[in-house]
């Protein structure tokens, strides 16, 4: 019964994994490309998964959960300083008052590299 989650869950961390040191993704784009082979999940979802997660995945591989924002480019309320602190130590570009991400500049997709 659980394995459909399982899989979404999965979809989601390996997805994250993936993305490279100083860009990031938005909950809904993330959900999107997941979205593209197991057609199913959104933005909510892709949040609980990364809430849930542990910081590592079944691998026990690191998911870098900071890279993934709101549509605004902001880190989630209750982790947006340890967020940001990663954001900054990978040279994330960030908007002026250095509170959000620039996602015009730091947007990563699957497909770009």
């Amino acid at each position: 019964m659980s394995g459909p989650a399982e899989e979404y869950a999965s979809a989601v961390l390996a997805l994250v994994r993936q993305i490279p040191a100083a860009r990031a993704m938005t909950y809904g784009l993330v959900a999107e490309v997941v979205a593209e082979s197991l057609h199913r999940g959104g933005p909510r979802q892709v949040g609980q998964v990364l809430a849930g997660s542990s910081g590592v995945d079944d691998d026990g591989v690191p998911v870098p959960w900071w890279r993934v924002v709101n549509a605004a480019g902001a880190p989630p309320a209750h982790h947006r300083d340890a967020a940001l602190t990663e954001l900054r130590a990978e040279g994330c570009p960030l908007v002026r008052d250095g509170t959000r991400v620039d996602l015009r500049r730091a947007v990563w997709f699957p497909e770009q590299d």
